[in-house]
């Protein structure tokens, strides 16, 4: 009897290790996959497509920008960024410093930057998105921020 319960322990303590080697790899793996997306929705906001922009997005997506009434939707997300490009900002820089969650939500934390046609600095500042899977792949959610004085 003795020996099966340490077979039991052993076999349970096993298994046990291999859900948590499961659960790092697992949350590698979707913190590769938002650092891709990061770089995509730079990229997309870099060549001036806010379509682009705006279909990383969920459907019912939003956005919750300093001093301005709560943007919702992809229709109008993607009219909030284009009038963004549209006032001289030209360049994004994100720069993710946590990227946490479990299950179908993620959180990110990070600096902005963002720069005029001119190259020069145009505002910066912290910002907060909350990442959702959704049609099987990870969108924003809900998109704030604000700037530094």
């Amino acid at each position: 009897m003795k020996l099966i319960e340490r077979a039991m322990v052993l076999l349970i303590a096993g298994t046990l290790v291999g859900i948590g080697q499961g659960s790092a790899q697992a949350a590698s793996d979707v913190r590769a996959t938002i650092v891709a997306s990061i770089e995509q929705w730079t990229t997309a906001f870099n060549e001036a497509d806010a379509a682009g922009v705006a279909a990383m997005y969920t459907q019912e997506g939003q956005l919750l920008p300093p001093g301005g009434p709560t943007v919702t939707g992809r229709e109008a997300i993607q009219a909030f960024w284009q009038g963004v490009m549209d006032s001289g900002i030209a360049k994004a820089e994100l720069e993710a410093t946590e990227i946490e969650g479990s299950g179908a939500l993620v959180y990110e934390v990070g600096v902005y930057r963002l720069f005029g046609t001119d190259g020069q600095l145009a505002g910066e500042g912290k910002y907060i998105v909350v990442w959702k899977q959704s049609d099987g792949q990870w969108r924003l959610h809900r998109d704030i921020w604000n700037g530094n004085s």
